[in-house]
């Protein structure tokens, strides 16, 4: 019988201006972040202005979970990502694709500063409070 250590995983939502945990999610070290990030913003109580991620939320259900909640998405799309509908379907554009388009003409690091990304270093911010503190 082995007796691996594993670990847990602690998923975060901060408000970027109080920098107040307003959602939190354990989990084991095999659930992706794509799978609680339903989860933490379900936990959110109140209105969500903005939403931002790193790649590993780079996933359809974790867009249209924020177009639900209304909230303005800011996830970093993957370097390899494509656009999933292009300007001559119907329809209104997908935030990803717009986010890619805006990419692809002004650079990922320009992108970054003009749509607020870096905010979500607010929760990596919070996140180390928590490790200096405990």
């Amino acid at each position: 019988m082995s007796k691996r250590r594993t670990w847990g995983k602690l998923h975060l939502g901060v408000n970027e201006a109080t920098r107040e945990i307003v959602a939190a999610v354990v989990t084991t070290n095999d659930i992706s972040d794509e799978q609680v990030f339903c989860d933490l913003l379900d936990g959110v109580e109140g209105e969500i202005a903005q939403v931002s991620g790193d790649g590993a939320y780079d996933k359809c259900n974790c867009y249209e979970k924020a177009r639900q909640k209304g909230a303005k998405i800011t996830i970093a799309p993957r370097k390899n990502a494509v656009i999933l509908q292009h300007g001559n379907c119907r329809g209104t554009s997908h935030p990803r694709d717009e986010n890619l388009r805006r990419i692809r003409i002004c650079g990922r690091k320009k992108w970054k500063g003009e749509s607020g990304y870096h905010r979500r270093s607010l929760s990596e911010t919070t996140m180390f409070r928590l490790k200096a503190w405990g």
